[in-house]
């Protein structure tokens, strides 16, 4: 009987542990869902701001060259 309680307790210690690191885990992929999600949401404004033309300047807009 001593030798059955002893495997139950070490058997609890494993599930209380495990419980523990898949809490862990879950909170970690919370977070990475979070910041796939807001780059994801970058992303989608950078295609956006790139197919409109936003980063191009206009000629007489630009700087000429150093050399200038």
């Amino acid at each position: 009987m001593e030798n059955t309680e002893k495997r139950i307790i070490e058997l609890e210690k494993k599930m209380a542990f495990q419980e523990h690191t898949i809490e862990q885990l879950n909170e970690v992929v919370i977070l990475q869902q979070k910041k796939l999600e807001a780059l994801e949401r970058e992303t989608k404004q950078l295609k956006q701001q790139a197919a409109s033309g936003a980063f191009i300047k206009k000629p007489e807009e630009e700087t000429p060259p150093p050399h200038y």
